[in-house]
């Protein structure tokens, strides 16, 4: 049962992550605008690519299971920064998104994929 249970997170968080933030950066990224927000200093282009190395790429593995424990520390870099730098401040209603998201992928990152995963095939 904890292996479907972990193949449901890896589906739902990271497809919502890939269709819901990342496309649209990815997209972004592919048509050459690199205008984007520089939360911890480090430039708008590098920001963006990091965004969707966390954003786009790494789901794609965590979704079939490759690399599961790897990868999660991407999204999950990208939401601390979400919750506790870029919404810092804000109204709960705009952190809780990032710290969901947060909690999921440092549980992916502490469990690992599940049975139901490209990593179990190869193991």
């Amino acid at each position: 049962m904890n292996n479907i249970a972990l193949l449901i997170l890896r589906i739902v968080f990271a497809g919502s992550m890939l269709y819901g933030h990342g496309l649209s950066k990815f997209n972004k990224l592919i048509q050459g605008d690199l205008s984007f927000a520089n939360p911890i200093g480090i430039g708008e282009a590098p920001t963006l690519i990091l965004a969707v190395i966390s954003e786009f790429i790494a789901p794609i593995f965590i979704l079939i299971g490759y690399k599961t424990k790897f990868f999660s520390f991407f999204p999950a870099a990208t939401m601390f920064v979400a919750a506790f730098i870029v919404h810092m401040g804000d109204p709960f209603g705009r952190v809780e998104k990032a710290l969901l998201f947060l909690a999921v992928f440092v549980i992916l990152m502490l469990t690992g994929p599940g049975k139901y995963s490209i990593d179990r095939k190869f193991s």
